[in-house]
């Protein structure tokens, strides 16, 4: 029984050995489909790198950053704050299907609002208003000049990614508010633009990842409007790693069964970074993901924070996905412009140097002008001697003082009696006008007039009745009142039987 032995043994090695290469062949089998999936996977790839000519700008650059990747996905955005941008009345489609029509593999991704003030936070009230106006056909015109527009410009196989997020609460067109009347407006949207002729659009269904508001298979309009069941999906929750995401309920995993039960192609039309920041491990098992269940497409959001290329805060992430999806490795570190717009060198004007002539300052010679002196007034003054009207002789002048000038008040002139004549009164002396002095720094010096000699009363007649004795005040008081004098009447006259001569 030895030979029966050993063939059984030989056997059961040979069959251990078989079954161990065919495991190793089956467990290299993804590697080498991972790396031809980096290198020549026909899975289209792009990213959304703006809206307008600066996102069409910046894919070459995105290519040579890749390694030399070709990037067949030109991915932008409809304006979803008008009627007028969702009927396609913005310059920049006429870039992105130039860009679309240079080569027949790439293919033009659209995303299109189904409503107006599409980010205007809308009440869910007024949601489902709008959206039964939908579904009544109110809106139907709108679309059908956006698909006129698109056949125009020489794009009528746009990929329209219709009402994107449907099961969520950021935007106008959610479906949450009349899931039936929501579908209904789908489909009536997608018939109207599908009866422009020469359109070949290819109508995308993508809800979010997880249930989100509302459970995403309530809000699917049906397979004759539905051409491909897209998904976004950034990482953040629910769920709490990659592992989460693929089997939590409405996840990754009943993504792709959904579309395989309905027959439809599958895409990832957003996915990037988000509230776990700088995570490679997503990115890597994201693009195994992909690789693995063959999508018509995917694109990744490329700025911050969900960004692997343009934006500059996950470098580890950054790395896994150029290692990945680089034909031949990592290749020369290139710098990332930020926005890839040729620049134009200005030629250099030489301003020409204009001398500033010196002027020179004029001088202005300041005039000297003298100090007058002034002479100091000698205190005390001498009061002035007023002789008692007792002693009738001769008056002396007193001392010559300056004065004030004041008005001149009016002289009493005395009436003379019939009886008696009266004594002669000296005229008062005028006394002239002060002239206008200029003003000026300082007071002038007070400079003493000349005083006209007083004058001595004349004596009084012979044999009078009337005896005058003039008045001295001094200067000050007989320029104020003028020359004044004292009478005293005796009565001696002859029939008086007293008078002496």
């Amino acid at each position: 029984m030895p030979r029966p032995r050993r063939r059984l043994t030989s056997t059961c090695i040979g069959t251990v050995t078989a079954g161990l290469l065919a495991t190793g062949a089956a467990l290299a089998a993804p590697e080498e489909g991972e790396a031809q999936g980096g290198q020549g996977s026909d899975i289209a790839m792009g990213a959304y790198l703006d809206y307008g000519p600066p996102g069409v700008a910046r894919i070459p650059y995105l290519s040579r950053w890749l390694g030399g990747k070709e990037i067949r996905v030109g991915h932008t955005y409809l304006p979803g704050d008008r009627w007028a941008g969702i009927e396609g009345n913005v310059s920049f489609l006429e870039d992105w299907a130039e860009w679309r029509q240079a080569d027949d593999d790439r293919m033009f991704v659209l995303n299109v609002p189904m409503q107006e003030h599409n980010e205007g936070r809308v009440s869910d009230y007024r949601v489902a208003r709008l959206i039964r106006a939908g579904a009544e056909g109110e809106h139907d015109e709108h679309f059908r000049k956006l698909a006129e527009r698109l056949v125009d410009l020489g794009v009528p196989d746009t990929v329209i990614v219709l009402g994107w997020e449907m099961n969520g609460i950021t935007y106008t067109h959610r479906c949450g508010p009349d899931p039936e009347n929501w579908k209904a407006y789908w489909k009536r949207i997608v018939r109207a633009m599908r009866s422009v002729p020469g359109q070949e659009f290819k109508f995308d269904w993508a809800p979010n990842r997880g249930k989100d508001a509302i459970g995403w298979t309530e809000c699917y309009p049906g397979d004759d409007v539905v051409d491909i069941v897209g998904m976004d999906s950034y990482d953040q929750g629910p769920g709490r790693d990659f592992d989460e995401y693929v089997s939590q309920p409405y996840g990754l995993q009943q993504h792709v069964d959904f579309a395989k039960a309905h027959g439809k192609a599958i895409s990832y039309p957003e996915w990037g970074l988000f509230r776990r920041g700088d995570n490679p491990e997503y990115v890597r098992r994201m693009l195994k993901w992909i690789e693995q269940n063959k999508p018509l497409y995917h694109t990744i959001t490329d700025y911050c924070p969900h960004g692997v290329w343009q934006c500059k805060q996950n470098p580890r992430s950054s790395k896994v996905f150029r290692d990945a999806l680089s034909p031949d490795g990592p290749g020369p570190v290139i710098p990332t412009p930020v926005v890839p717009t040729p620049v134009v060198p200005t030629p250099m004007v030489p301003t020409p140097v204009i001398p500033t002539p010196v002027i020179p300052t004029p001088v202005v010679p300041v005039p000297q002008i003298p100090t007058p002196e002034i002479p100091s007034p000698v205190w005390p003054l001498p009061s002035p001697e007023i002789p008692a009207p007792a002693s009738p002789g001769p008056v002396k002048p007193g001392p010559v003082l300056p004065s004030p000038v004041w008005p001149e008040p009016p002289v009493p002139v005395p009436v003379p009696s019939p009886a008696r004549p009266s004594p002669q009164v000296p005229a008062p002396v005028p006394v002239p006008a002060p002239s206008p002095v200029a003003p000026s720094p300082r007071p002038s010096p007070v400079v003493p007039k000349p005083e006209p000699a007083p004058t001595t009363p004349p004596p009084p007649p012979a044999n009078s009745s009337q005896w005058c004795l003039p008045l001295n005040f001094g200067d000050w008081l007989s320029h104020l009142l003028g020359k004044q004098s004292v009478c005293l009447k005796f009565d001696w006259g002859k029939d008086s039987g007293s008078w002496p001569f």
